[in-house]
């Protein structure tokens, strides 16, 4: 049997029948006429092959395979009637969700404390899921429900996606306390001349700084290339190395910052979500914890 061919009304009609054990109370229960219901009952009959129900002196009376069925009838319509109710009331201080974020490196480090401390104070029910995909692949993921949002660059452009301004940050010079370039101003000539950390998700290929510096002819020395920030403090803190990062993620380090001498595009974030959950109220509620966040200058 096909379950897709069946009528998923004909189940909450059998459930009636069953609780009333009469197709006429059935009815007035559900306000319809007690043809409808009889009329259901006989198409549910066909599909299953059994009579699911025979006349007894108080009405009907359900056969062994109507009993088999009716707990897991029941939990099945409980469970629709949940995830719909779920749907339409998401009340935070009772959830009982999984959201799943895709979000870069450092949005992870900026945004997710704040985050997470949001979702424990108003929704202690709520579990959320942070992973980092390819960006090629998050326009399927946020489409086909594995993802709800997803945080990164305004690089996304796709006709099915929605967004929404996250922030900016601005890219500053670290380096150790005790650096020959820790006192004074940092100066393009010695900038040049340092080694570099860069960070960068991708395997190869220039980054913001690489092509700020390609703009007005300079190219910088990397000496090491790191996918995402986890060691780089403590890379910086033991070598004469220098790295470009995000102001809000140098702060956080105890490292000394310089002002870059050279001009860079800001830093910019962007929440992305699937236009077909732009109205439930669940991601709704958790994009507006993620905007509720801020860069921690």
């Amino acid at each position: 049997m096909n379950l897709s061919k069946i009528d998923l009304n004909l189940f909450v009609i059998f459930d009636a029948i069953y609780a009333q054990q009469s197709l006429t109370r059935a009815a007035e229960v559900l306000h319809v006429t007690q043809p409808a219901v009889s009329n259901s009952l006989a198409r549910l009959r066909g599909l299953l092959e059994d009579p699911l129900f025979v006349r007894s002196p108080r009405g009907v009376t359900p056969t062994p395979l109507a009993r088999q069925l009716i707990e897991p009838v029941r939990a099945a319509l409980k469970n629709l009637d949940d995830c719909v109710q779920a749907r339409l009331d998401f009340v935070p201080a009772s959830a009982r969700q999984t959201f799943r974020v895709n979000a870069t490196a450092h949005a992870e480090f900026i945004l997710l404390p704040q985050l997470v401390r949001h979702v424990a104070a108003t929704a202690p029910g709520v579990k959320l899921e942070i992973c980092f995909l390819d960006r090629r692949d998050v326009p399927l993921e946020l489409a086909n429900g594995n993802l709800q949002l997803s945080i990164d660059a305004p690089l996304l452009n796709h006709p099915e996606l929605m967004s929404q301004p996250l922030g900016r940050d601005h890219y500053v010079c670290v380096m150790h306390p005790d650096h020959p370039l820790a006192r004074g101003r940092l100066t393009e000539t010695q900038y040049l001349k340092a080694r570099h950390v860069h960070v960068s998700s991708r395997i190869k290929g220039t980054g913001h700084i690489d092509l700020a510096l390609r703009s007005i002819g300079k190219k910088r020395q990397v000496g090491l290339r790191l996918q995402h920030y986890y060691s780089l403090p403590a890379i910086i803190a033991g070598t004469d190395y220098l790295a470009a990062v995000p102001q809000s993620l140098a702060c956080q380090w105890g490292l000394t910052i310089k002002k870059l001498p050279f001009d860079t595009p800001p830093l910019e974030l962007q929440l992305y979500w699937h236009r077909s959950v732009d109205h439930d109220p669940a991601v709704l509620w958790l994009r507006q914890a993620v905007l509720s966040t801020t860069f921690t200058q």
